[in-house]
């Protein structure tokens, strides 16, 4: 079994697009969402384009999409870039209804790495943070009550991807398809079918992207948008350290 892993698409239809195209993608068995996904310019359309993916798609829930939810049914949004609040109105009520079910997190029982654990931020909750340096007594907070037998934890949330070893468990962030941090491009992640894991990032036109969503989407500030996340004007080392003081490190 050969799983895709996809997080934190923030409704970007030109880079979900890409990354489908891929031959890996296609041919994959199934394709895990894990959060995030469309809480930006291309709200409605990005969620068309998951829902068309059918039974090959698992569907992992995010902070920013519970947040759509809670906006769109009237408990305003905490969501800081002011896209959210956008996104939550132009939502279908079976779009919204959809996001409200998913659940925190999926565990599947893969060949070779057996229970895999799916989440967006940690097996607790949908928004705290752990980093690829994240001190080792942090990742034994968020994996408290995490049961034995899970050896592999997929999550996303950061935007930047990694994989790593923590006490034995394997930990891997794909990064993000539409809000990349470190560089442009879709940022992917490939479960192998022998046990492997391979980063993967999706080349696409980022200047067709960005003028494809200045010209489809409605928000206001889409051209403005797309360029800053698109381009991927934030480095690693910015979103890390804007990060860093939420893993509650004693150095920050």
């Amino acid at each position: 079994m050969r799983i895709a892993v996809l997080s934190d698409i923030h409704g970007v239809l030109p880079a979900l697009e890409a990354v489908l195209a891929e031959p890996d993608v296609r041919s994959a068995d199934q394709i895990v969402l894990v959060g995030d996904l469309a809480a930006g310019p291309q709200p409605v359309e990005t969620l068309d384009a998951l829902t068309a993916l059918g039974d090959r798609a698992v569907w992992v829930r995010g902070n920013a999409d519970r947040e759509l939810v809670t906006a769109r049914r009237g408990g305003g949004s905490t969501i800081p870039d002011p896209v959210a609040p956008w996104a939550a109105g132009q939502l279908r009520p079976d779009q919204v209804d959809l996001l409200a079910a998913l659940p925190l997190t999926v565990t599947l029982d893969l060949p070779v790495r057996g229970p895999t654990l799916f989440c967006h931020a940690t097996p607790r909750d949908d928004e705290e943070v752990v980093l690829v340096d994240s001190r080792p007594q942090r990742w034994a907070e968020v994996f408290a009550g995490l049961d034995d037998s899970v050896r592999t934890v997929v999550c996303g949330h950061t935007h930047m991807p990694f994989v790593r070893l923590v006490d034995r468990r394997t930990v891997v962030n794909p990064g993000s398809v539409g809000m990349p941090y470190g560089g442009p491009g879709a940022f992917w992640a490939l479960l192998e079918a022998d046990g492997g894991v391979t980063l993967r990032v999706t080349g696409f036109d980022v200047d067709a992207g960005c003028a494809r969503v200045a010209a489809e989407s409605t928000y206001p500030q889409a051209a403005t948008w797309a360029d800053y996340y698109l381009r991927s004007k934030a480095s690693d080392l910015e979103a890390l350290r804007v990060f860093g003081p939420r893993d509650g490190r004693p150095d920050q």
